[in-house]
């Protein structure tokens, strides 16, 4: 027993300096030299003249909490598999994911992420990173698992109509603050989604026609790089890795906090129109008619499509029950929402909350779930749709056909301020699509192979109209794999992406994510 330094070696290795060995004999010395290997440690190390074996094995708690700190103690917290609070550090909104790193640290600085990115590197470990876990996409085993939940910072600066937000805000927040100066940040479908998770992304915001992706709005970034390094980014520091990171996602550090511009918005025009659907013909006719409808839509007019089939249980609100139903959503910007709707609210809708809101309430029109769910998320960027895309597209919710699983196809409009160059360039683009198409099914965990092999089969029968591109924000479960990783980008993109990770991060130390490998590693052409 005694006191002691750690201290790091080369990548991988750390040694110990005991001074003080209390003993039944008195003080000794004590120095070891140990590698890090899977669930434990082994070296050798002296005690006075003689040399001994230094071993460790089992969970491997002793040896990552030692290290760790090592020259450079944590201002949060270290966890470990067992500790109070670990599970919940990993968990978060998408249960099909399920985490298990060696060691979760929670930050509460900048610079505890650095520590901890320059500990996974010297050790060898991978990097994950979650903030609010609404983006959990590829487990994370045996790595270190940094948690940024615990960076709040907030500020809002009026005048130059900035907002600078820490990596553990979400959307919800900071549509609140802004809101005291007449002001709005571009923000998805839902408050509870993380603004690093998003940003990164892209970020397709319920505004995307009118002002294009969220990306295009980023003023900088601080980012803590593979070598352990805090960068601020922007358009004239270091702009390449700029470019990269907002599409890039984590593959080229870990965001800590951003700078964005604001909007002067106070309102919009929106809500969402219910059409219950009886049989196939009606399904076709409301479809058939948002999609005649959106080809005259202005650019202030962002819009959605979602069909929708209920089971029967007694979960659910009488309303829907056992009901199938083709949704419409529209976000306008501008003096004239109410009139470009008239010709939505001729086709009938049971339910109809359309009307002038406070911008505050962008989120509320989609009605996200705020509760952790259970679900197989798949996503495609579509052409333009034809009359045969409708009915394979309604054949899914036909209530003629009824069984499980249950789902919910969005059909997302595109175009607009998408298709234009953004200021500030950055790796995200629909590459033309006319539609996103975003599909959410339930997948308990006893029906998982049986829903992705639904999921499957769905988008092999819309295949004819599928661009073979993503976007990066909306790539869950297989769509991690790297072949599909290379249609969420352009070919030049994604060569420049896989040229910037050889740079960045050439030991692939941040691999926990939809992963671009560097140039030189299987980074080739997009097939």
């Amino acid at each position: 027993m005694g006191t002691g330094v750690w201290s790091a070696g080369r990548p991988g290795w750390f040694s110990y300096e005991l001074t003080e060995l209390f003993t039944g004999s008195g003080r000794r010395q004590i120095h070891v030299e140990a590698r890090l290997e899977e669930a434990g440690y082994h070296g050798t190390g002296t005690v006075e003249t003689h040399t001994t074996s230094a071993k460790y094995l089992g969970e491997g708690q002793a040896a990552w909490h030692d290290v760790v700190s090592l020259g450079a103690p944590i201002r949060g917290r270290t966890l470990y598999p067992g500790d109070e609070g670990f599970a919940e550090a990993c968990s978060g909104w998408l249960l099909t994911v399920e985490h298990r790193p060696a060691a979760v640290v929670v930050a509460a600085d900048a610079e505890d992420v650095a520590a901890a990115v320059r500990f996974a590197a010297q050790a060898g470990r991978s990097v994950a990173v979650q903030s609010t876990g609404h983006g959990k996409s590829v487990p994370a085993e045996g790595a270190v698992f940094i948690a940024t939940g615990e960076l709040r910072e907030l500020s809002v600066d009026p005048r130059a109509r900035t907002a600078r937000i820490g990596a553990g805000l979400r959307w919800g927040e900071v549509l609140t603050a802004a809101a005291e100066h007449g002001l709005a940040p571009l923000c998805g479908s839902s408050g509870q989604v993380g603004v690093m998770g998003y940003l990164t992304g892209g970020g397709l915001p319920l505004t995307c026609r009118t002002y294009g992706f969220a990306a295009d709005h980023v003023r900088s970034l601080d980012i803590v790089t593979a070598d352990g390094l805090l960068r601020t980014v922007s358009p004239a520091q270091e702009p390449d890795l700029f470019w990269a990171v907002r599409g890039g996602k984590s593959n080229f550090g870990v965001v800590v906090a951003a700078e964005i511009d604001l909007l002067p918005l106070r309102t919009l025009y929106g809500g969402e129109l219910y059409y219950p659907v009886e049989d196939r013909r009606r399904a076709a006719h409301v479809l058939g008619s948002y999609l005649a409808w959106v080809k005259g839509q202005p650019e202030e007019m962002s819009s959605s499509v979602t069909l929708l089939r209920f089971p029967d249980v007694p979960q659910l609100p009488e309303e829907f029950r056992g009901r199938s139903f083709v949704q419409v959503r529209v976000v306008h910007m501008g003096e004239e929402g109410a009139r470009l709707v008239e010709p939505l609210r001729a086709l009938g809708p049971e339910k109809d909350t359309c009307e002038t809101r406070p911008y505050t309430q962008i989120t509320e029109i989609y009605q996200d779930p705020k509760n952790p769910v259970s679900a197989h998320l798949r996503s495609a960027l579509l052409h333009e749709l034809d009359d045969e895309a409708v009915e394979e597209l309604v054949s899914f919710i036909d209530p003629a056909t009824p069984g499980g699983p249950f789902p919910g196809i969005e059909l997302r409009h595109l175009g607009g301020a998408l298709d234009r160059p953004p200021g500030r360039s950055h790796a995200v683009s629909t590459q033309g699509a006319a539609f996103h198409l975003w599909m959410r099914m339930p997948a308990p965990a006893e029906q998982a192979d049986a829903v992705r092999k639904a999921a499957d089969e769905a988008l092999e029968r819309l295949r004819r109209w599928d661009t073979g591109a993503m976007l990066p924000g909306f790539m869950f479960d297989h769509d991690s794999a790297p072949e599909r990783v290379r249609r969420a980008y352009t070919e030049a993109a994604y060569r420049r992406l896989a040229e910037l990770k050889a740079k960045y991060d050439p030991n692939q130390l941040f691999r926990i994510n939809h992963n671009i490998p560097p140039s030189g590693d299987g980074a080739g052409p997009r097939s």
